[in-house]
């Protein structure tokens, strides 16, 4: 395998045993007649995840965001990297933005020669801290999570990478791992909960980031210092419910609460995630324009629609209520 690996080109994929990153890893080793080998960076090399990846073909090194002397290594001698953050490890933008600077520096170091930095819009750009209509939340920020991500691009286009900005979208896969799916009211029916009124969420299969990615590295010359949008599809909460109930075999409707509601539900990331649908909402034609479909499907060929990936869930992960 090493032998063969040394005529590919190493892309080194942060976060391998995660959403994003192990989509990647698993496009990659998918292609096992083209030019790209995987290597997986992964905190933990003996974890289930990790071992898993390695039996399937990859080269899994150790590698800790919150270290940029273990990502110079772990980047050493690689074509290419995918960059990410976990912010739900840590609800914390400033060590998102230290992790960020560090990787643009391990990858400024290895001179590699396409970089993929997994972003999101910094919302401040459209909604100043002045501005009431959200609340500004740790002092400095209207959706965490995004303003992080956005502010931290220049990390990687001052240093003068050969970067490609990725906008991701809504994970489809949070209905299952944020407990966002379909829930019992009062009223004994299931419905999904989404502050989105009648607009209409982009969203994504957490696996086809992975492979949007993967296509971007394979079209290098055409997306190199460009941002580029992905999306499954775009779909408004009553369309999303419509497919939810086709799948359930149930009746699933749409709760289309206020964005304060969502922002009071208490659990950990409320706020942040009730700015970032408001957010979406108030800017959607901006925010669903950004991120093409038919482009992610150019990337992508194996692009799933809503319903597709509903399809390939059990009912029971997408509905622990129902069984």
């Amino acid at each position: 395998m090493l032998t063969a690996m040394a005529d590919k080109k190493i892309i080194a994929v942060v976060g391998a045993t995660g959403a994003q990153g192990g989509g990647l890893v698993r496009a990659i080793l998918e292609d096992a007649a083209g030019d790209f080998a995987a290597r997986a960076i992964t905190r933990d090399v003996n974890s289930e995840k990790a071992r898993a990846l390695a039996q399937a073909g990859a080269e899994v090194v150790a590698g800790d965001v919150d270290d940029a002397e273990s990502l110079k290594r772990a980047f050493a001698g690689a074509y290419g990297a995918y960059c990410v953050t976990f912010f739900w490890d840590h609800f914390s933008p400033e060590k998102e933005l230290t992790q960020a600077a560090g990787m643009a520096q391990a990858a400024k170091h290895a001179g590699l020669e396409h970089v993929i930095w997994s972003t999101l819009e910094d919302t401040r750009q459209w909604v100043p801290l002045s501005d009431n209509r959200m609340p500004t939340l740790m002092g400095k920020y209207k959706v965490p999570h995004f303003d992080s991500k956005g502010e931290a691009n220049h990390f990687f286009t001052d240093a003068g990478l050969p970067v490609t900005l990725l906008l991701t979208s809504f994970y489809w896969d949070n209905f299952i791992y944020f407990g966002m799916g379909p829930k019992k009211g009062a009223d004994g029916k299931l419905a999904i909960t989404l502050p989105m009124g009648d607009k209409k969420l982009p969203g994504i299969a957490a696996d086809d980031i992975g492979r949007c990615a993967y296509g971007i590295f394979q079209k290098r010359s055409q997306f190199v210092r460009k941002t580029v949008g992905i999306a499954g599809e775009h779909l408004t909460g009553a369309e999303m419910a419509a497919a939810f109930g086709k799948a359930l075999g149930t009746e699933v409707g749409y709760n289309a609460v206020p964005f304060d509601v969502y922002r009071g539900f208490g659990f950990p990331g409320a706020e942040d995630l009730g700015n970032m649908f408001q957010f979406k909402h108030d800017f959607n034609e901006m925010f669903c324009a950004a991120r093409s479909v038919p482009g992610s499907r150019a990337l992508n060929p194996r692009l799933q629609t809503f319903e597709q990936w509903l399809g390939r869930q059990a009912p029971a992960r997408l509905c622990p209520e129902i069984t």
